[in-house]
């Protein structure tokens, strides 16, 4: 089930790191790589809260869209 406190901010998904394909590039660039990777282990773990705290709010609000349906139609008389 959800995990964490209330939010209403979009989840977006980091995009997944650029990895070199030949030897020569990845030593070159193993310094951007290896940030780029820290990076995204960082958003990824914001996006996986943003997701946890996003269930709580629609769990929360399907739960009183449900009770105020309740009550609607016990007014309406169905």
């Amino acid at each position: 089930m959800c995990l964490a406190p209330v939010s209403r901010e979009s989840c977006l998904a980091p995009a997944r790191p650029f990895v070199p394909s030949d030897s020569q590039s990845m030593h070159d660039y193993s310094g951007i790589t290896r940030q780029d990777f820290a990076d995204y282990i960082s958003d990824i773990q914001s996006y996986f809260r943003c997701l946890d705290e996003e269930c709580v709010r629609t769990f929360e609000e399907g739960r009183a869209v449900s009770e105020d349906y309740g009550r609607f139609l016990q007014l309406a008389g169905d």
